[in-house]
């Protein structure tokens, strides 16, 4: 069993919402639910009975009630939820009325702005007016091509109010990349900002809007946040739309009113990453995700009242969409717009300390820079109201857990996650109740029937596999857009197993009922076929300190496959017959002989996603002479031209 690093309190556990939702469920159904496996394993096993505590326990409010809590057809994608209840999604954001923060956007600038709860129903009300007048209503696309600011989460919560769909990106996508999601998506409403910043540079949006523009041909309205571009004008954008600036389209003031929408009726269109086609369009219902996400803030991550929560996000990825929902357990947000890394490394620990954060979201290759940059925020800031640290995007190393307690704080929930943008949330991640063992994830979300299935369709423990998800569950998505019979549906998750979701994420349960993740199925190398998780060399690369980042792919060779890793190294550093035994050994000491990679390649960039996923298939596609059908979703697309062609990998 692996070295525990935290462990709660019995205090500390007694004042968690988790636990009262425990000790809720006990005296409600007469149980006794001593721990968390036991508390999982009801969810589970009576999904009708969880979900209706939800309901009670976050106080969901339906306008009509449902008949029922799910029913089910003979296997998955097959279920209603709460059918015939009806509810509105913003409503349950913004019930509280108070001075107290509700909205803190700070920008890399240093430009600070907040909003009380009141404030932020004042806005919202007004741009629903607005949106009204300008033709929205049921089921109309509100799309938003925004950075991280107060206005977006405005317009998301009046067009949401309204019971239409809201759809976002971020201002870092190219324009192909825009117009491969919004393009097929036909929105009446545009939201964008003249320009944006990142890095200390002011990058002007005006020629890329324009370029947008022409390709939408469904737009009615188009409205402009100057942002940081102050001098944008209305004559600047050429549209058949009507142009307005954010200032001029609507005045706060008054009660937002809420449109009362089936369960089960859109509420957000997220995209898939798009690097091996264009994006899926995937449509989310505005009940699954409201009880998903109060689920998880509120017990997962222990949040409410009083609390300030900070995810790094762009507008482009859906932990912009799962940070927002905080707001619905009354807990603050705190938004930032630009580089984590601007002026300098310590701009987000400094922000836990002004903004008094206590839970803070991040991903592992921000810990990773800290620590090879020599950061040791716990010497340097007040982090004593930070409670919980997340983690997400891709497997955190056993020396990032280390990082943490070490050099930021030591009583801390340190909660690694995974999920998806396909399900808008997670299907194992963190919770209060359970200590924090190095490497691992600590267990699977409630509700959620998570395994690991072996490629015969049998569930495994302490072997890797496919993650599964064999029962239903409210956050699957009720579709993909323009997939009217469900066929591209079933195709993307359930063609593995029949009725079974396949997140195809290549994982591990362990014997304690912890959980790791050892990659993308997808990306799974296969050396003498025998499957290896990319995770796996990534855990053992982080340790050589020469190394900045990396890439590891099976390459086709001889009739088999041969590890191919791509490394990144600091400034200085030289790739020599030394260093690599260096890695190959580092590698081979705590993995396999068949971890270690036959070829090991130097490379001055690896190529990401915008949101920072490490982009191995396109890498694959790119060796092997193949085409990568989408580079706009990438933040670095020139990178992949050093993989092509490499006379390295002809011998």
């Amino acid at each position: 069993m692996s070295d525990i690093l935290w462990q709660p309190s019995a205090e500390r556990i007694s004042k968690t919402r988790m636990d009262a939702f425990r000790r809720f469920i006990n005296q409600r159904h007469d149980l006794e639910i001593a721990d968390y496996p036991a508390l999982h394993q009801w969810s589970i096993d009576r999904r009708e009975a969880f979900w209706q505590a939800i309901v009670n326990f976050f106080d969901i409010q339906f306008r009509d009630p449902p008949s029922a809590v799910l029913r089910e057809g003979a296997q998955m994608p097959s279920a209603q939820w709460f059918p015939d209840a009806t509810l509105n999604f913003a409503e349950h954001l913004l019930r509280r009325r108070d001075e107290a923060a509700a909205v803190i956007a700070v920008g890399e600038d240093g430009q600070r702005e907040q909003l009380t709860w009141a404030e932020l129903a004042n806005h919202v009300a007004g741009f629903q007016t607005s949106l009204k007048a300008a033709g929205i209503g049921l089921g109309d696309r509100v799309a938003a091509c925004m950075p991280n600011t107060w206005q977006t989460l405005v317009a998301m919560l009046a067009t949401t109010s309204l019971g239409a769909v809201w759809s976002c990106s971020s201002p870092d996508f190219g324009t192909q990349g825009v117009i491969d999601r919004f393009g097929q998506i036909e929105p009446k409403v545009l939201i964008t900002c003249a320009g944006y910043r990142y890095a200390g540079k002011h990058i002007d949006q005006t020629t890329k809007i324009n370029e947008i523009l022409d390709r939408l041909p469904s737009l009615q309205q188009l409205i402009v946040v100057p942002y940081a571009r102050s001098e944008a004008q209305i004559d600047d954008f050429h549209s058949q739309a009507t142009v307005t600036l954010w200032d001029n389209f609507y005045r706060p003031g008054g009660e937002p009113e809420f449109v009362a929408v089936p369960f089960a009726h859109p509420l957000y269109i997220l995209y898939s990453s798009g690097t091996t086609g264009v994006p899926k369009c995937i449509i989310h219902s505005t009940g699954g995700v409201l009880l998903q996400h109060v689920k998880e803030h509120g017990l997962h991550v222990d949040l409410g009242p009083g609390d300030r929560l900070f995810y790094y996000t762009t507008c482009g990825w859906m932990m912009w969409n799962w940070l927002v929902s905080a707001l619905a357990v009354g807990s603050a947000v705190v938004l930032y717009d630009g580089s984590p890394f601007h002026p300098g490394p310590e701009r987000l620990m400094a922000l836990i300390e002004d903004e008094r954060i206590s839970v803070f979201g991040t991903s592992p290759k921000y810990l990773a820079t800290l620590e090879s940059g020599g950061i040791k925020p716990r010497h340097s800031r007040d982090l004593s109201s930070l409670k919980t640290l997340l983690c997400t995007g891709s497997a955190l190393s056993p020396q990032s857990y280390d990082y943490v307690y070490r050099d930021l704080k030591a009583d801390l929930c340190l909660a690694s996650m995974s999920g998806g943008t396909d399900v808008v949330s997670c299907f194992v991640n963190g919770n209060p109740l359970s200590p924090v063992r190095r490497g691992e994830i600590q267990g699977k979300s409630l509700g959620m029937a998570v395994e690991v299935w072996n490629d015969a369709g049998q569930p495994v423990i302490g072997e890797k596999g496919e993650l599964v998800c064999t029962r239903h569950f409210p956050a699957m998505p009720i579709g993909l857009w323009h997939d009217p019979d469900g066929e591209k549906l079933r195709a993307s998750y359930f063609s593995l197993f029949p009725g079974v979701w396949a997140q195809g994420d290549y994982a591990e349960q362990l014997p304690h009922g912890a959980m790791m993740i050892h990659g993308r199925s997808d990306a799974v190398l296969n050396p003498g076929g025998v499957r290896i998780g990319t995770a796996e060399i990534y855990r053992q690369v982080e340790k050589v300190p020469q190394v900045a980042d990396s890439v590891a792919i099976g390459q086709q060779w001889q009739d088999d496959v041969r590890v191919v890793l791509f490394v990144k190294l600091h400034d200085g550093i030289v790739l020599d017959a030394a260093l690599e035994q260096q890695i190959r050994q580092t590698i081979r000491a705590s993995t396999t002989p068949r971890h270690a990679p036959a070829k090991i390649v130097a490379v001055t960039d690896i190529p990401r996603t915008i949101s920072g996923k490490v982009v191995e298939l396109a890498v694959r596609n790119v060796v092997h002479g193949l085409a990568v059908k989408n580079t706009d979703a990438l933040a670095n697309p020139q990178a992949l031209e050093q993989f092509r062609n490499r006379p390295e990998l002809a011998d």
